[in-house]
């Protein structure tokens, strides 16, 4: 596909991390560093202010044609990083960088690069397209607003990105209402490939559609990817469909990053008690390859009122004193990054760790 955008953008010298120690190196595609957003919150005319820190200081890297699964339950923060990394949303804090390009920096130039280098599909394709809109005008829009193409160079381009993801000519002229869900995601995921992205952030983008539909979506994105060398940060709740795509899994949990690393050692040599429990909870057909199910007690914590230290100590049979007081650094433990005091004294290698059960079921 010719990109008619703009050239790529020269190597950054190299920066400083957030922490203000190692340097960040450039040559990444996607780097996130420290990024975080609070929301000021009044429960009531007289109750004083307080703050839901949505995302709270995550970081990581994307490399080109790769796929970063980013997981947790609901609330964990998932949907708000994916809007943070397109700008839909700004940080209150922390560092966007491509290719060494600062995506934060408050010019037109950085602003235009994030549109045209970073897009976004969302999870629900009956609310996510203009219902008065004709495809081929949804497809077009992008172009229209960004690029200097003529109407049939737009049109053109439109109908080559149709026939991509696998819709006909003639449902140029149709509209979001006359389409199944699955289609309905084609023409979104379309839209977003328009500009020639390196990075597209698929936010819950199969979870609304039937099962045999959802593995034709993620069929049609496994091949865009290898065609288009694209790099996609995929946010599921859906282990099942990430341990399918993935290249790398980070595993969140009330706004902060509780596990990362590749997908190979995050399914196979979990570390972190809430991956455990969230493995734990995903069906196998395999009977070989079922985990022995772990069960959590208590409710997610809310946002409002986190608890002290470890935001997972309330759920966790691990929990120690130190748990309740302070909050664990995301450490290094072979391959993987885990944010656990009790891995310190775990042994470094182990297929799983028996957790002593409670009452609930994992949320």
């Amino acid at each position: 596909m010719n990109s008619s955008i703009t050239p790529e953008v020269a190597a950054a010298p190299a920066r400083v991390s957030a922490a203000g120690s190692a340097p960040v190196s450039s040559e990444h595609l996607l780097e996130a560093v420290d990024l975080k957003k609070y929301y000021p919150v009044k429960k009531g005319l007289f109750s004083p202010m307080q703050t839901v820190k949505a995302l709270d200081g995550v970081s990581f890297t994307l490399e080109r044609g790769k796929t970063l699964a980013v997981v947790g339950e609901s609330g964990c923060g998932k949907s708000t990083l994916g809007r943070l990394l397109t700008l839909i949303e700004t940080p209150t804090a922390g560092h966007l960088y491509y290719q060494g390009q600062d995506l934060l920096k408050k010019d037109p130039a950085a602003e235009k690069l994030r549109r045209q280098k970073i897009q976004i599909v969302f999870q629900n394709p009956y609310a996510s397209l203009n219902p008065r809109k004709k495809v081929g005008t949804i497809l077009e829009e992008p172009l229209l607003i960004n690029t200097r193409l003529s109407g049939p160079e737009r049109r053109e381009k439109a109908h080559a990105m149709m026939a991509l993801v696998g819709l006909r000519p003639e449902f140029y002229h149709r509209y979001p209402h006359m389409f199944s869900g699955g289609q309905r995601q084609r023409i979104a995921i379309a839209r977003g490939l328009m500009l020639n992205p390196d990075v597209l952030i698929a936010d819950e983008a199969v979870s609304a559609l039937d099962v045999s539909v959802r593995a034709q979506v993620l069929n049609l994105m496994m091949d865009l990817q290898k065609e288009l060398s694209l790099s996609y940060v995929f946010i599921s709740h859906d282990l099942s469909v990430v341990e399918h795509l993935a290249d790398e899994v980070m595993v969140m949990y009330l706004g902060r990053t509780v596990e990362q690393g590749p997908k190979a050692q995050i399914f196979g040599n979990p570390r972190h008690p809430y991956t455990r429990a969230l493995l734990s909870a995903t069906p196998r057909l395999n009977p070989e390859l079922r985990r022995e199910r772990i069960k959590l007690s208590g409710e997610l914590p809310s946002p409002l009122n986190p608890p002290l230290g470890c935001a997972f100590n309330a759920r966790c049979p691990l929990a120690m004193d130190i748990c309740r007081r302070q909050q664990p650094a995301l450490k290094p433990y072979g391959e993987i990054q885990a944010a656990c005091f009790a891995l310190d004294g775990a042994p470094q290698t182990h297929n799983r760790i028996n957790l002593p059960g409670a009452d609930a079921e994992t949320g």
